[in-house]
């Protein structure tokens, strides 16, 4: 077996700069560049630490590899949009029901969550900001 002492996530990026720029200004999540050369790490709030390197030929993810959990959905949409960040990725047409925001809502009274909008990073990676 073998000794796991720990473990962290990550994913690729198209080019280190605008990734950067996006998760530290964009989402405002602290970004160490000090790693190694063409990455670099984003820790999130409750601490946990997420690597994200370069990838030459990088293809985004079809599904999403983040989800930001916030107190307002509608708050963090307006942030979002304010940032210049798009939210509207999927139509009202498909599954997800989104609305004219880019906002899909739930009222389950089973504990899903009450709304979530799915955004991309510059490399089109999908992200989400997710209201519980």
């Amino acid at each position: 077996m073998v000794d796991i002492e720990d473990a962290f996530p990550g994913f690729g990026v198209g080019e280190i700069a605008p990734a950067v720029a996006f998760y530290r200004e964009a989402l405002g999540l602290p970004v160490d560049e000090d790693a190694m050369p063409g990455s670099f790490t984003l820790t999130l709030p409750s601490g946990q630490q997420v690597f994200a390197y370069e990838r030459p030929g990088h293809v985004p993810a079809e599904f999403t590899i983040l989800n930001f959990v916030v107190a307002d959905i509608d708050a963090a949409v307006d942030a979002l949009n304010a940032a210049g960040v798009t939210t509207k990725l999927y139509s009202g047409d498909e599954d997800f029901g989104t609305d004219e925001r880019g906002i899909a809502r739930s009222d389950d009274p089973s504990g899903g969550p009450a709304g979530i909008a799915w955004f991309r990073d510059p490399s089109g990676n999908v992200l989400s900001v997710i209201q519980q």
